[in-house]
């Protein structure tokens, strides 16, 4: 995987994840000795029945590295639409590789298929965009950073449980600690779980007897299955489906909060991308328009909802679920106006962001990135305002809120 695209989806990740925590202390200060907490910690370790041969075998590797608090600390976010992350993350390389890794391996991803209900295309999109397929998955030593991060003032109450589940998966037999090595921020595998992921959703799928998601494919494969199908994959339920809108659309009704049958949708005038008509069924969607009136459009399903509990940055989750959709077949998407559609830089998103928390709303973090909770609070004041709800900040909003309206 190129730097520049691992760089920027280990940012998404984080923007996403931890680094969005709102008992996150960016400014706070170490003053305990480290050697102390270890030494509480191990204590802890012991009485959650984690056993002293594990505990010796990690201990050389629970250490304090400043370089990972400095990582930490120093995080640079990214903030980039959806057409352009899709494309940087989405190239063609990619697909094709995807599409290629899916009939190797086909006879697995028919057993996953039938053992948890998540199709191909699915898994490997995930697989392509955390790791390149297995290629990058990190070079730190995953026991430091997570004690180092464990120990920090910043998080402890994230980074404390999976250093206690990182130590469960020495003690069940899966890695050896010199085995742990993946991300900066803990994660590991092929599809980079964190270690509490790990211990809950791994699965021996090639009978080994352990659960190596770092060099194992088929156990990296079947434990994201696993894994999606125990935060609420539904079985032979669409993920997403990319849609066109008429301009005459009830735009206050686009909105990931908002459900209705596709039957409705179509009501509405929302036809299929290509312009036939839409399944008029019962299955509900909402309607998602990641750069507003004039982009792209997708009817986003309940299993949409795994995507954003995976990653619940819009950008990144509706980039993988786009992704799936093309390995699964679907041509590409229509960019409507593509970079031609009006927006606002990150500064402006910080200064609109601000604006709306001053009106009681909650945007998340006030970072220049347009999160889901931003994108709400934007429609509920476009509706206020009258204008076309549809979730994309412009010029004319911002300009409308520093004029107090």
């Amino acid at each position: 995987m190129p730097r520049d695209c691992r760089a920027l989806v280990l940012s998404l990740l984080l923007v996403a994840g931890a680094a969005t925590d709102a008992l996150a202390q960016p400014a706070c200060r170490n003053t305990g000795s480290f050697d102390t907490w270890l030494a509480e910690f191990k204590r802890e370790a012991l009485a959650q029945k984690i056993s002293p041969a594990t505990l010796a075998a990690a201990s050389p590797y629970l250490t304090f590295e400043q370089r990972i608090i400095n990582i930490d600390r120093g995080q640079k976010f990214f903030a980039q639409n959806f057409l352009g992350f899709s494309k940087k993350m989405i190239p063609a390389y990619r697909l094709q590789r995807g599409a290629q890794l899916i009939k190797k391996h086909h006879d697995i991803f028919q057993r996953i298929d039938k053992d948890f209900g998540v199709p191909a295309p699915v898994i490997v999109a995930f697989w392509g965009l955390e790791s390149d397929f297995g290629a990058v998955q990190g070079k730190e030593q995953v026991l430091r950073a997570l004690a180092t991060l464990a120990y920090d003032c910043r998080r402890p109450h994230l980074f404390r449980p999976r250093l206690f589940d990182a130590l469960r998966i020495i003690e069940r037999g899966d890695l050896k600690p010199e085995e742990m090595i993946g991300s900066w921020a803990g994660e590991l595998g092929q599809t980079q779980m964190m270690t509490s992921e790990y211990f809950r959703s791994a699965v021996d799928y090639d009978g080994d007897g352990r659960r190596n998601l770092i060099r194992s494919t088929p156990d990296a494969l079947a434990s994201t299955a696993n894994y999606l199908m125990h935060l609420g994959w539904k079985r032979g339920q669409p993920w997403i489906q990319e849609v066109r809108v008429p301009a005459s659309l009830p735009w206050e009704q686009a909105d990931l909060s908002i459900q209705h049958p596709r039957s409705q949708w179509a009501t509405w005038g929302v036809t299929r991308a290509d312009g036939r008509p839409l399944e008029s069924d019962g299955l509900r969607a909402s309607l998602v328009l990641p750069m507003g009136r004039f982009g792209p459009a997708f009817l986003a399903f309940d299993n949409f909802k795994v995507y954003t509990e995976w990653n619940n940055s819009l950008i990144y989750s509706l980039s993988a679920a786009y992704y799936a959709t093309r390995l699964a077949g679907a041509p590409a998407y229509n960019r409507g106006l593509g970079d031609k559609i009006p927006g606002l830089n990150s500064d402006e998103v910080r200064e609109l962001q601000t604006l709306l928390a001053k009106r009681g709303f909650d945007v998340g973090r006030i970072d220049g990135i347009l999160g889901i909770k931003s994108r709400q609070a934007v429609r509920q004041t476009q509706i206020k305002l009258k204008l076309p709800a549809d979730s994309w900040p412009t010029a004319e909003l911002l300009a409308r809120l520093r004029g107090g309206r």
